[in-house]
């Protein structure tokens, strides 16, 4: 079995831009509602530095930054918006999409252009980011 590498990169400084279905998604993940409060309409920076299959993925949220590392199809401690870690892996859906599962939740990550694509899902509930690279 051959290690596919990831082809396109990542790497860069994301603003978000939109997103869908915050509220709701938040609560089925259990975050406090005075953290959903202060978190709804802040902005959100993501920065990426991809070397290879070696990410470091950091986003900052108001003063909430959450950093976490990771090289594809390796396992990794995923710090979470919760504040709590979860093992998992990240794999490499085609050339430009990262996915991972955490917990009861998927999350793809996909760019597409100067866009950077968040879709988390738990259940049938979806929660969407879109962020611009700046």
């Amino acid at each position: 079995m051959t290690k596919r590498s990831c082809k396109m990169s990542f790497s860069g400084k994301y603003e978000l831009e939109s997103q869908e279905n915050f509220e709701p998604f938040m609560k089925a993940i259990e975050v406090p509602d005075e953290l959903i409060e202060k978190g709804k309409d802040l902005k959100s920076i993501t920065e990426i530095v991809q070397n290879g299959n070696d990410f470091k993925i950091t986003i900052t949220t108001g003063s909430n930054v959450i950093h976490n590392e990771f090289t594809i199809g390796q396992e990794t401690d995923f710090a979470m918006i919760t504040g709590s870690k979860i093992k998992s892996v990240v794999t490499l859906d085609g050339a430009n999409k990262l996915i991972v599962k955490l917990n009861s939740v998927t999350s793809a990550t996909e760019l597409s252009e100067n866009k950077l694509l968040d879709t988390l899902t738990i259940g049938d509930l979806t929660y969407k980011r879109i962020s611009k690279r700046i």
